[in-house]
């Protein structure tokens, strides 16, 4: 194989793919066999499975057992809207951001208290073994899950004061920001890094995916005086959503 030069499995791949984008195989329709494949490009068996494994770990096509391999219905991504702003009172900040799109934001949550992993006590500053409180979050727009979310709180903060359960109390479901102001600590800052990777078996299950979607995952951490307060990790499936984010100029 010269420099540059892709290897089989690629080429066929990139070909099928070009198939599926411009319509000549429209969804539901099912991918050619292996055998056809094999036949059409020339090329081995092994590499004519790897290209349909290239397309699947993509979300371009689907298996359906005992029928074949399908091309899936490429749903057209909606936007969830993340800002710096933060309703005055009340609302939650998830409904609040995705009035604006029009979507109809649910969600459900529990909390349990726990010792920190090392990961999340080097998010927290604080050492691992530390109690926190880590509340779980399904978000659903119309019904559909949209969204998961798993945060953290240092209960060196937040123990044994009225917004100890994130969605419990009188300012349950207020958000981060107003939640830590009752207790007089007053968030300044707030840190959002965002990457993506092969969704865990869990996340898809909840989030109507199959194995091998991608999912984006956003890092954040609330501080207050450079100490952080909140951290989570915010899970959205790739295929069906777009992060829009809406920055203040100063």
């Amino acid at each position: 194989m010269t420099f540059g030069e892709q290897p089989a499995y690629l080429r066929v791949a990139s070909d099928l793919r070009e198939k599926i984008a411009n319509g000549s195989l429209p969804p539901h329709t099912r991918l050619p066999s292996q055998a056809r494949i094999r036949e059409e490009y020339g090329v081995s068996d092994t590499v004519a499975l790897e290209a349909r494994k290239v397309l699947m770990a993509e979300g371009l096509v689907e298996g359906r057992s005992g029928s074949g391999t399908y091309v899936r219905e490429r749903p057209v991504p909606r936007r969830i809207a993340r800002s710096g702003y933060r309703p005055p009172s009340g609302a939650n900040p998830f409904r609040q951001e995705q009035a604006a799109d029009g979507a109809r934001g649910t969600w459900e949550s529990s909390s349990e208290q726990e010792q920190a992993s090392a990961v999340v006590a080097t998010r927290l500053g604080i050492e691992p073994g530390e109690r926190v409180m880590r509340t779980r979050y399904v978000y659903r727009d119309a019904g559909e899950p949209m969204m998961l979310s798993t945060s953290w709180e240092p209960l060196a903060v937040t123990g044994r004061t009225p917004v100890m359960l994130p969605e419990e109390g009188p300012l349950g479901g207020c958000g981060v920001v107003e939640r830590m102001a009752a207790i007089d600590v007053v968030v300044d800052n707030v840190v959002e890094e965002v990457g993506a990777r092969p969704g865990l078996a869990e996340e898809l299950l909840a989030l109507g995916g199959v194995p091998g979607h991608v999912v984006m995952v956003v890092e954040r951490t609330y501080y207050a005086s450079g100490r952080a307060v909140e951290t989570a990790d915010v899970v959205v499936p790739a295929d069906r959503y777009r992060i829009a984010y809406h920055l203040p100029v100063r």
